[in-house]
């Protein structure tokens, strides 16, 4: 295979990667409507239902622009040798193969992410505020990117020495050493994440003693869960959508809820958002999801070392001496549509997994309290009910809001008219 073939087979994996995103889109977008289908009606005033789909349009319009830039931008990259013009000029600037590489990434990186700028802030400061979402002030969307930027540096340069020295020593057998750090860090932040990198962008403070703590300390010693954290984070510094996660493994292991789901929810619907949570723990759904990426990662390791001695891939993007950092370039893009499979895989499985969450929850008692939930919490976030099957076949990691509350109703002795009594008791606790 010569060079000028692998850029052609490059080239010809970003356009069909492109094409197969925007007909995916396109099909999504199809079954946008402003007419209020039937299955929508209890969930949906008419009013929140039109803003909803108001602001799917928008969201589907400045993606396809996004996108399209993003995807010229990429061919003119591969086109004109862009780069190994990074990686000329990184050779210009410094002369240690070390630094030429930490120069190279570190040029790609802040280059992109400087272009990609202004669509974040339209995205921030235009689309989410026209629809009531965004609470992000002008300062604290400044800081967010340079706490992004210094994060990058501090994690990312000892990444990337670590996995080139590991290559220099090594040679091919590189990726072994390299999954074993991959694999170090991935446990690193799932038991460290919350307690060192939220708080760099967050404020986190346990949650206060009264009705709220009381009810989700009696029903995890209902089904047995050891409950030592509850956080409520500021997620309404940013935005008024609203949101819960457990994070962490063992002694580690905490519950995070957004003020914003406090405020929207009442006492009985986020016991049953928790109770969601608690069933990922108690099916093991962290540690099987855990141990799924760390295979992903190896397999992609190992599949990199088989490429990355080769010169082929560097003179494919205009280099003509083998280089590390190209190599892994051209490599990336090459391994995008195993990605892809991988990636269908995982939200097969992640889609799987929330039904089991929500049986579990449904299993004890909190069916009723989980569908007025998720209802809430879909009109707050003006969430799509009916998207394209196809669609969600690809992007979902979670079944339909719809899809779930059927199931919910499935697994559980749901009585519609006990439910919307109800709902009134809840919103009159809220």
């Amino acid at each position: 295979m010569t060079p000028q073939l692998i850029l052609i087979v490059i080239i010809g994996i970003v356009i069909l990667g492109f094409a197969f995103e925007q007909i995916l889109d396109y099909l999504n977008f199809t079954k946008f409507s402003a007419i209020q289908p039937e299955e929508a009606e209890n969930i949906y005033d008419n009013e929140k239902y039109l803003n909803q789909y108001n602001y799917q349009r928008t969201n589907y319009k400045f993606g396809l622009f996004e996108g399209t830039f993003g995807f010229i931008l990429s061919i003119s990259m591969l086109l004109f040798y862009g780069f190994a013009f990074v990686d000329s000029l990184a050779r210009e600037l410094v002369i240690d193969e070390r630094l030429v590489i930490l120069v190279f990434f570190g040029l790609l990186f802040f280059s992109f992410d400087i272009i990609s700028l202004p669509f974040n802030i339209y995205d921030t400061f235009i689309i989410e505020a026209k629809f009531g979402f965004n609470k992000t002030t002008v300062t604290t969307f400044i800081l967010d990117k340079l706490k992004e930027w210094l994060l990058s540096v501090v994690i990312g340069v000892p990444v990337i020495l670590a996995v080139f020295w590991f290559y220099r020593q090594t040679g091919s057998m590189f990726w072994i050493y390299t999954f074993l750090l991959f694999v170090g860090i991935m446990v690193f932040f799932l038991l460290f994440y919350s307690n060192l990198i939220v708080p760099l962008f967050n404020k986190q403070k346990p949650l206060e003693e009264g009705e709220l703590k009381s009810a989700i300390n009696e029903f995890a010693k209902k089904v047995s869960f050891s409950l030592k954290d509850i956080y409520v984070i500021d997620g309404s510094k940013r935005s008024s959508k609203a949101n819960a996660y457990f994070t962490g493994l063992g002694r580690k292991k905490r519950i995070v809820l957004y003020d914003t789901l406090i405020k929207d929810l009442s006492v009985n619907e986020i016991v049953a958002v928790l109770s969601h949570e608690i069933g990922h723990n108690k099916k093991k759904h962290v540690i099987s999801g855990t141990i799924l990426s760390i295979i992903q990662t190896g397999l992609m390791l190992y599949i990199l070392s088989f490429f990355l001695d080769n010169p082929l891939l560097s003179q494919a993007l205009g280099v003509s001496k083998p280089s590390f950092q190209i190599s892994i370039i051209a490599f990336g893009i090459l391994y995008s549509p195993v990605s892809m499979i991988l990636g269908i895989a995982n939200t097969i499985i992640s889609r799987k997994n929330e039904y089991a969450a929500d049986k579990y929850a449904a299993d004890y008692g909190q069916a009723e309290h989980l569908i007025s939930a998720l209802k809430k919490l879909t009109v707050n976030n003006l969430s799509n009910l009916t998207p394209h099957p196809v669609y969600v076949f690809f992007n979902y990691s979670h079944p339909t809001v719809l899809q779930r509350i059927k199931a919910l109703k499935q697994n559980s002795n749901y009585h519609p008219l006990l439910n919307k009594s109800e709902n009134n008791n809840n919103h009159q606790c809220k």
